[in-house]
């Protein structure tokens, strides 16, 4: 793979903040970026070029290809039709097997199990039919999740008893319990050469479905981190990628237990913003763009917290703390659940 020069074209499929982010990365490397974002795209903010249409535009998206050296993208949702088109015209980096494994809970899961690493017991749920069966044989409590486009604890139903009633109407994966004291983040990154840097692993605290902290150090022992590190570069191996991946894990009593994968840079990685050399997003651009991965070593102790609905009121607050560094994404309204922001405070 050829390195791409200064000045070349970076496409983003999205343009929510993770696209601002990626671009503002780019721009400081020499690249361009060109979002492409069928809604609303604060990345346009402080991105060379948007191309503002449907995923099912086809003249749109190759105009697009057309326009850009190589393709990436902010979020794993994006149509299949869609890709098959823009990966006729330019490399799609990560893979698309990175993006069918984290597209499909089902398939992630299987994914993860076949490499020999744990996940939560699970049973597919492809109709209602299937779920008192899929119950009885996980227990409760259990959640349900939809195979497809969740997110921030959308599409989930949780059971505390056995009963069935509920259902989300989508092919699901039933997740029976997983009894654990922590959950961790690993960002890691593998280059176009197979070269595979992690940063270190940050401790999450989750409120209603959301991240809220991730927090370096995590305080957690150093071989429990290093068996994270290691799981994630095993994922990252296996799937032949490039870029940037985030890998959740449960802290048990029994070892680590994998949540889930994200196939691009992730919120739980924010606070290498403030704690890195190189941050999440500057690796994800070097490793896209063909480019040695960057020395991610922690330098300085940090908690990210996402700014979410009204703690926009804060801002004017956070903006006079020392030692705190304020992202805003550039979001109109700031509506209940939504992530308007972050902030990384130097511990």
């Amino acid at each position: 793979m050829t390195e791409l020069k200064p000045g070349a074209t970076i496409g983003i499929l999205g343009g929510g903040q993770l696209g601002r982010m990626l671009s503002v990365a780019a721009s400081r490397l020499g690249y361009r970026t060109h979002i492409y974002e069928p809604g609303a795209a604060p990345a346009g903010d402080v991105a060379h070029r948007v191309t503002n249409a449907p995923y099912e535009d086809e003249a749109a998206l190759r105009a697009f290809a057309g326009s850009v050296d190589v393709i990436t993208y902010e979020f794993e949702n994006v149509p299949t039709a869609a890709l098959d088109l823009l990966e006729s015209i330019r490399p799609i980096r990560p893979n698309r097997r990175a993006l069918a494994v984290s597209q499909d809970r089902l398939t992630e899961k299987d994914f993860l199990t076949g490499i020999g690493l744990t996940t939560a017991p699970y049973r597919n749920v492809e109709t209602e039919a299937d779920l008192p069966a899929a119950l009885a044989e996980l227990g409760a409590p259990a959640i349900l999740k939809t195979r497809r486009m969740g997110y921030d604890g959308k599409g989930q139903i949780r059971f505390k008893d056995a009963d069935s009633r509920d259902w989300t109407g989508a092919p699901s994966v039933l997740e029976g319990f997983v009894d654990f004291s922590a959950e961790i983040s690993v960002i890691v990154a593998r280059g176009a050469d197979g070269q595979v840097a992690a940063f270190d692993p940050g401790l999450n605290v989750h409120r209603e479905g959301i991240l809220r902290t991730t927090t370096v150090p995590s305080g957690l022992p150093q071989a429990l981190l290093t068996d994270a590190v290691l799981m994630a570069a095993r994922i990252v191996n296996a799937l032949d990628y490039v870029g940037v991946m985030g890998v959740e894990l449960f802290v048990t009593p029994g070892g680590l237990i994998v949540n889930e994968i994200a196939p691009r840079v992730h919120n739980s990685g924010h606070w290498t913003q403030a704690g890195c050399a190189v941050d999440q997003f500057e690796q994800h651009i070097r490793a896209v763009a063909g480019l040695p991965l960057g020395d991610g070593q922690r330098y300085a102790d940090v908690e990210m917290e996402n700014l979410i609905g009204e703690d926009m009121d804060r801002v004017p607050e956070l903006l006079r703390a020392p030692r705190v560094q304020v992202h805003l994404y550039g979001k109109g309204e700031a509506r209940s659940g939504r992530k308007m922001g972050h902030v990384n405070r130097l511990l």
